[in-house]
């Protein structure tokens, strides 16, 4: 039976009590009342641990620089694959025109050589046939002067041929760190090939031998694969020569036991045997005098090439041999620079030099000053020293590795154009006039720059020069205006003198020997002698070198110019000789070095010279010291491989394989 009941009504009591700080809260479930609670009210948070949150910091930003790194390698992955798309392609060749004489040179010359006067290359396609009729260029070596001529000069205005016995040029500066494998050779050599590329510019490997001036032809001597040397004529109508220069031994005997540091062959050289040395050393076999022999490196030469080679060495020593050598090694080590000088470094500043010597000492290299190399054996060096007695004494330092760097001497290919000439009395070089033309050679045709020229520093040549033009009114005396005349004179003809004669008017009063306000002309050629006998040649540097280069571009970029408008203009015609002479001044003033600062590095340290003023310190002048190497590469390419070789060596330290 089903039952309906009749809902009753809910009631429901509220009951008031009065609110006190000690009323408790209305019986609610206690979920509801913390609910409640949190809706209307935000909680405050507990203080983090500085640690957690630094680690959520770092955690946060190491994302972002690995999710940008994943994206920046995909980026370079795709644009490796597009490059291969569109690179890995096949590339033919229907046809390359060529002229039959550049396959079968005519012969001729004071030799009957070859004469090459069309290039296999000259008529491969129409940029290259455009330049057939344009001068013929040529640049002997492969240095830092004819890096600034082929960096300088305007495409198309030569026809331009690099002769050089080396496929590459080299950034020398480094090549103590390449000994040492501090950076790989590969960093700090670019293929010339792809420099006189941007010229269209041929390039011959082989070496000038000779040269005839009259005919203008170049003899270069090259090597075929079977060993044997061909001969054959490059003919010219400009010449450049930049073959650099070569050691000079000073008659001491048996450097034919020593190194030297000059090009990449010499470097690689220096690695094999600094690390021959070391692991002969390592072996059990090897006795406790030979180990100091072989783990002895004397470097005969106090100059930045000598300093930086042992500074490199050092370096080597420390953070290579001390971690994967038996400890003997390094502690067995001995470096030693013998200078003949009083300090080392001593064409810098005093407080260089002794900054540097500081540093040495404190490193424990072994600095030999005021010595002289008597000879060079194979297993020793032989110096002669001052002793305590003031009598000459002669020391041995047994050595299994010696460096010789002391000074230059004269390139075969230079010696031989001075030979040819006349007045080129200069014994380490060949003596050019302040726009670097060769003295004695037709004006206007060969010119020297770099290692292996030397600009004239003699007044006394000029003297009859100076007085014809000066002397206005003839009456063989020389009065101050003839003589402020002459000064122009003078610093037009040798700007190195221009430091000499700014004072004018002191000069002239101390040679006016009688005070009658006149320079009599033996007065006069007393005062040219002693100027002359001030001024100071040169340095042998890459930055004279890549100067003078970049100024023969500049000026062979103006004369093209030149001739381009005399050209359109044929009426205007004057003696060729005469006019090229002219032009040649006309164009650009003599040449003026500029003194951009030297520098050098000394272990974890280096120094710079900058004039007036001196820069020297550890480990931020180190870095100073390879942003300017770095930046003065000739390619983006050894930049790169440069960058590479440093974060290499910081993080992984030296190879030490022998290759």
């Amino acid at each position: 039976m089903l039952t309906l009941a009749r809902a009753r009504p809910k009631v429901s009591l509220t009951f008031s009590f009065p609110k006190s700080k000690f009323s408790r809260p209305t019986t609610q479930p206690r979920y509801n009342n913390f609910s409640r609670t949190f809706a209307t009210e935000t909680p405050q948070p507990k203080p983090r641990n500085r640690l957690l949150q630094r680690a959520v910091v770092l955690v946060k930003y190491t994302g972002y620089i690995a999710a940008s790194t994943v994206v920046g390698v995909g980026v370079v992955t795709a644009a490796i694959f597009v490059h291969d798309a569109f690179t890995y392609t096949e590339r033919h060749v229907d046809r390359v025109p060529i002229n039959p004489l550049a396959l079968h040179p005519e012969r001729g010359g004071m030799k009957n050589l070859p004469i090459a006067r069309v290039l296999v290359d000259d008529e491969e396609d129409e940029e290259m046939k455009k330049l057939v009729d344009k001068p013929k260029l040529v640049i002997v070596g492969g240095g830092w002067g004819a890096m600034g001529v082929l960096q300088t000069l305007r495409p198309g205005d030569y026809h331009v041929i690099v002769i050089s016995a080396d496929t590459f040029t080299t950034f020398t500066p480094l090549l103590p760190s390449a000994a040492v494998g501090t950076v790989q050779v590969r960093s700090l050599i670019e293929p010339l090939r792809k420099i006189i590329a941007r010229l269209r510019g041929h390039f011959v490997a082989g070496k000038a031998v000779d040269i005839s001036m009259h005919e203008r032809l170049v003899e270069v001597e090259a090597t075929g694969m079977d060993g044997k040397s061909e001969h054959f004529f490059i003919p010219y109508d400009k010449l450049i020569i930049a073959v650099g220069s070569v050691s000079s031994t000073h008659g001491v005997p048996g450097l034919d036991h020593c190194f030297q540091l000059k090009t990449v062959a010499d470097a690689q050289a220096i690695r094999r045997r600094v690390m021959d040395n070391f692991e002969a050393a390592s072996l059990p076999t090897t006795s406790p005098e030979e180990r100091k022999r072989l783990l002895s490196f004397v470097v005969c030469g106090g100059g930045p090439t000598g300093v930086e080679t042992a500074a490199e060495i050092y370096d080597f020593c420390q953070e290579d041999i001390f971690n994967y050598f038996p400890k003997i090694c390094r502690e067995e080590v001995s470096i030693h620079v013998i200078q003949s000088r009083e300090h080392i470094l001593n064409t810098y500043s005093e407080a260089i030099s002794k900054y540097a010597e500081d540093k040495f000492k404190r490193d424990g290299v072994n600095l030999i000053t005021n010595a002289r190399v008597a000879g060079v054996t194979e297993n020793s060096v032989l110096y002669t020293a001052r002793g305590p007695d003031g009598q000459m004494e002669q020391h041995t330092i047994p050595t299994n590795f010696t460096l010789w760097s002391t000074g230059i001497a004269m390139n075969p290919f230079a010696k031989r154009v001075t030979d040819l000439l006349p007045n080129q009395v200069h014994k380490k070089a060949i003596e050019v006039d302040a726009h670097l033309r060769v003295k004695g050679a037709p004006l206007g045709s060969i010119y020297a720059v770099g290692d292996c020229a030397t600009i004239e520093t003699s007044l006394v040549s000029h003297f009859m020069e100076f007085v014809e033009e000066a002397d206005k009114n003839r009456d063989g005396k020389i009065d101050f205006e003839e003589w402020e005349f002459m000064v122009k004179q003078i610093t037009n003809k040798i700007p190195m003198a221009e430091d000499h004669v700014n004072k004018a008017r002191e000069i002239f009063q101390m040679y006016d020997t009688n005070g009658d306000n006149v320079l009599s002309l033996n007065e006069l050629a007393k005062l040219l002698e002693d100027l002359g006998s001030k001024i100071t040649s040169l340095p042998a540097t890459a930055q004279v070198a890549s100067q003078q280069g970049k100024y023969i571009g500049k000026k062979f970029n103006k004369l093209a110019r030149h001739q381009e408008r005399a050209s359109r203009n044929p009426e205007a015609t004057t003696d060729q000789a005469q006019s090229n002479n002219v032009l040649d001044e006309s164009v650009i003033g003599p040449f003026r070095y500029f003194h951009l600062g030297s520098l050098a590095y000394i272990g974890n340290a280096a120094v710079f010279d900058l004039g007036k003023y001196s820069f020297m310190g550890g480990l931020a002048a180190m870095y100073a010291w390879r942003s300017v190497y770095w930046n003065e590469q000739v390619s983006t390419r050894t930049r790169a491989l440069l960058m590479i070789d440093w974060i290499v060596r910081g993080i992984w330290g030296r190879d030490l394989s022998r290759l």
